[in-house]
């Protein structure tokens, strides 16, 4: 199928496109980097809705329609949160699935949560006719597959990925034409402790090992760490700007894989404009969706798995909480426990959990006696194996209650190490 020649005279203004949506209404967001804002925009503008549910992963950007006033109209459902919207859920004014990102797509294949319409930004239709969910495929391949309506913003400066990324473009039902750039995360400075717990996990993974890990100033540290290993792979649901230099000098060449041998394999990416420029009709990295991305089954198919995931605290058993702090909603379960378990059942494999071991500017220990009421426990103590601070990096896999309390206290804080040895 081609595309007509002039498809851009079919283009109309993102409250034309909105104005498709019916009054009450189930619709997904697209996510990450490529979070249609002027659909959102356009969406709160509207003063005749009634009830519509927004079913999202994390957003980018400027999200309006977390503001209280829209709170009687328009219900943001995060299946995992954004910053703009955690005061939302612990005011009530939205609300929270916790759910494992391999469990998502299902949601909307399944019937389960009927959409009637998916709000997305694509890329523009190519010669054969075909959009791309250019950055984030994830859920919204599920989505946009199940939903009545498509709602597109086609973005010119949108890479064209290479994968199960394909939306028709004579599958959309009204779109806008944008030319303008996608929400960037930029990579967080380093620090000394992000630093020392990078050159700690670095130490951990062995050559020919296939990564997974994800955003922020703990993973850009072991992947600014890892420049004299060999033969690396990725499998991943995400990645940022930190892998692209490790592509471009031959540290990872997925050779080693069993699966999707010689691509890198992600769900979505977030970063800056270096990630967007790497990705664009890149046909050595692979976008899919997340219940395969995330599937344990598929992940350990791969030998020497090396997971790396954060925390928020974790207890002296081994409890990991990375989803809330107390009881308020800071994230979500997102792919921790699927990659972690993935891991271990990989051959070789490693799962890790990192994190700094203090907060608040070391006034609080991040592993504790106890996780703090209402903290959600995202991985069980059975499931961890490798846990890493700026002290070191202790294996909990095998251990006694009493072991892990003496190894997790060898890697806190100084301060705090009398404290969690206390019977």
């Amino acid at each position: 199928m081609s595309v007509p020649v002039a498809w851009r005279d079919r283009a109309v203004s993102p409250q034309d496109v909105i104005a498709r949506l019916p009054p009450v209404a189930t619709a997904f967001v697209h996510g990450a980097c490529a979070t249609p804002t002027p659909l959102l925009d356009a969406l709160v503008e509207r003063t005749d809705l009634d009830r519509v549910e927004l079913w999202h992963l994390h957003l980018g950007g400027p999200l309006a329609f977390a503001a209280p006033r829209y709170a009687d109209r328009i219900r943001s459902v995060s299946l995992f949160t954004s910053p703009g919207l955690r005061d939302a859920i612990a005011e009530g004014r939205a609300d929270f699935v916790p759910i494992f990102l391999s469990d998502i797509p299902a949601l909307f294949t399944s019937g389960q949560v009927r959409l009637d319409a998916a709000l997305v930004q694509v890329s523009p239709p190519d010669a054969h006719g075909n959009c791309s969910l250019g950055t984030s495929v994830d859920a919204a391949r599920a989505a946009t597959s199940t939903a009545r309506l498509i709602l597109a913003e086609i973005n010119e400066r949108m890479p064209r990925t290479h994968g199960d990324t394909i939306v028709p473009f004579q599958r959309i039902d009204a779109f806008c034409v944008t030319d303008r750039p996608l929400a960037e995360h930029t990579p967080d400075p380093q620090t000394p402790v992000t630093a020392a717990i990078g050159e700690h996990v670095a130490a951990l993974v062995d050559d020919g090992a296939t990564l997974q890990l994800g955003i922020g100033a703990i993973p850009d540290a072991v992947l600014a760490r890892l420049r004299n290993k060999l033969e690396l792979g990725l499998h991943t649901e995400m990645f940022s700007d930190g892998v692209v230099d490790l592509v471009r000098n031959g540290v990872i060449t997925n050779r080693r894989k069993k699966t999707y041998v010689g691509r890198s394999v992600t769900s979505f990416v977030h970063g800056s404009r270096v990630v967007f420029d790497f990705i664009d009709d890149n046909p050595q990295v692979e976008f899919l969706p997340c219940d395969l991305t995330n599937d344990p089954a598929h992940i350990r198919k791969n030998d020497a798995v090396t997971a790396i995931n954060s925390a928020l605290a974790v207890d002296v058993t081994g409890q990991v909480c990375a989803d809330s702090i107390g009881s308020r909603i800071y994230s979500g379960i997102g792919g921790q426990l699927d990659f972690l378990r993935g891991a271990a059942l990989s051959r070789g494999g490693k799962p890790i959990l990192a994190l700094p071991s203090t907060a608040k500017d070391g006034a609080i220990s991040r592993i504790v006696r106890e996780l703090a009421p209402g903290s959600g426990v995202v991985t069980t103590r059975g499931h961890v194996h490798w846990v890493v601070t700026e002290y070191g990096a202790v294996n909990l896999h095998g251990a006694t209650l009493r072991q892990r309390r003496e190894r997790l206290a060898s890697i806190a804080h100084p301060d705090f190490r009398a404290e969690l040895l206390r019977p």
